[in-house]
């Protein structure tokens, strides 16, 4: 079962490098407890709950954890079965700390890349490293430079796009654009008078041939048009989704990683 704060509910106060964490297991009382020890690092914020490997697997695409404790044997996809899945789909992988009452998976957690593994019942002197370890490998991380600057911008920046719809290919002004997504590697794009499938193969090879100040990547499957966002609506914990201008007003979630940028260009 997913917990989830609700949608739409107001926003809250969080530390300023809050860090989201995901909780898997399939014992209830084990997931309770372990967000009980949570508590006592206030930068931890649970975000989330599943109870198996393929909720798991959905919600860490979806909600962009930083952070993920995780049971080795769940139902559904086990732990490591669920890592394997995300490689797969190419999504970008938070870090795991693995939690188990067996000590014979650590071996292969750890070829895994897990950050931790932890034996239950979980020991607080053991729970507070794999948290620090987990603070020192995000703080790493998010100084990465981000690709997404002025910098980048591409020496042809197209004006016009090719949009297939209805077996007719229609030239659409860039402007026009609201908002492309990506699903099974076949990319639509939204404009104000028409929707159809575009020639590019992924969204980056879209993003870089349009106009970085005006294109904004806000997830892992979408590009929006700045210009027609409508509306920025308060999701759950401290996440926005984007209401744009198209015909269907259409929803949608910014990615954790682009909040800050949401933020910093609207003056939230």
């Amino acid at each position: 079962m997913v917990n989830r704060a609700t949608a739409g509910a107001a926003m809250q106060v969080h530390p300023a490098q809050a860090i989201a964490a995901l909780l898997v297991d399939d014992e209830q009382l084990a997931s309770e407890e372990l967000a009980y020890q949570l508590k006592e690092f206030p930068d931890i914020e649970i975000i989330a709950t599943a109870s198996n490997g393929i909720e798991a697997a959905k919600l860490i695409e979806d909600l962009e954890p930083d952070l993920v404790f995780m049971d080795v044997q769940i139902p559904g996809l086990d732990g490591m079965s669920v890592i394997r899945k995300l490689r797969e789909k190419g999504v970008p992988l938070p870090h795991f700390v693995m939690a188990t009452a067996f000590d014979q998976y650590a071996v292969e957690a750890f070829r895994l890349e897990a950050l931790d593994y932890l034996l239950k019942p979980v020991e607080r002197e053991r729970l507070a490293a794999a948290v620090e370890r987990a603070r020192k490998a995000i703080a790493e991380k998010h100084r990465v430079p981000q690709p997404d600057t002025a910098a980048s911008k591409p020496s042809l920046q197209r004006t016009k796009l090719l949009v297939r719809s209805n077996q007719r290919n229609l030239i659409v002004d860039a402007a026009d654009v609201v908002y492309a997504t990506i699903d099974d590697g076949l990319i639509t794009v939204v404009a104000t008078h028409v929707e159809g499938q575009s020639n590019y193969r992924t969204i980056e090879e879209l993003q870089s041939n349009l106009d970085p100040d005006m294109f904004w990547r806000v997830h892992r499957s979408y590009l929006v048009n700045i210009n027609r966002i409508k509306e920025v609506i308060p999701w759950f914990k401290s996440s926005f989704q984007l209401r744009m201008d198209d015909k269907k007003q259409t929803e949608i979630p910014v990615s954790r990683v682009q909040t800050k940028r949401l933020r910093s260009l609207l003056k939230l």
